[in-house]
């Protein structure tokens, strides 16, 4: 793997991202996917909590060197889409994965202990930024004559806004016992949506 071309392996950790609460879910009794975040796997009752842990933050720092990498190529296009999509990046990576890894969520979304506020303050910063990721690369595209990925970049952006909204509304109580609610879907969702951009920018700078 050469040092200066991470970035292609890039496509594989987001995969590997939405594949793994799969595999260390059947070990956590009575967890379900459908209404219960990701994170979840990370706290200190899951069996293999470590595991997720770690993952979360090899993870996030694959993302940090892999975004410096792409931010050389996309500025050569356009400084100010290139700046941008870094921090992006970078908060999402550490935000949302290294600190997300380091500090463990609790069972629940109740942010009682330094930890979890961490965890959770770091997570929701993350997920926002990174909401515009699917923006900045279809202006990309858009930018370098790549019409249909941008368009595709731009509708992938659309619905991670839709996905984010459902996901932020689904703890609320007036939604509990609706389809609304199911909070574990919707995280999924979104992080699909943001991620599909950057695995097609990362195989088109190949």
């Amino acid at each position: 793997m050469s040092l200066n071309n991470l970035f292609r392996f890039l496509p594989i950790f987001l995969v590997i991202d939405l594949i793994i609460p799969f595999l260390l879910a059947p070990t956590y009794k009575g967890y379900s996917h459908l209404t219960q975040v990701m994170s979840v796997l990370g706290n200190l009752k899951a069996p293999l909590h470590l595991i997720y842990n770690i993952w979360l933050v090899a993870f996030g720092l694959f993302t940090v060197f892999s975004a410096i990498q792409l931010y050389t190529a996309i500025t050569k296009v356009s400084g100010t889409i290139a700046i941008l999509l870094l921090s992006v990046l970078l908060i999402y990576a550490i935000g949302g994965c290294i600190l997300s890894g380091v500090f463990s969520v609790g069972e629940t979304k109740s942010l009682d202990t330094l930890s979890e506020k961490i965890h959770g303050y770091g997570s929701v910063i993350g997920f926002l930024f990174l909401a515009f990721a699917p923006l900045l690369i279809g202006l990309y595209f858009l930018k370098i004559s790549s019409g249909l990925l941008g368009y595709l970049s731009l509708i992938c952006f659309i619905s991670t806004i839709v996905f984010f909204v459902l996901f932020v509304m689904a703890d609320k109580p007036q939604y509990q016992g609706t389809l609304i609610s199911l909070e574990g879907l919707w995280q999924r969702l979104t992080l699909l949506n943001m991620y599909l951009p950057i695995v097609m920018l990362c195989v088109l700078r190949q």
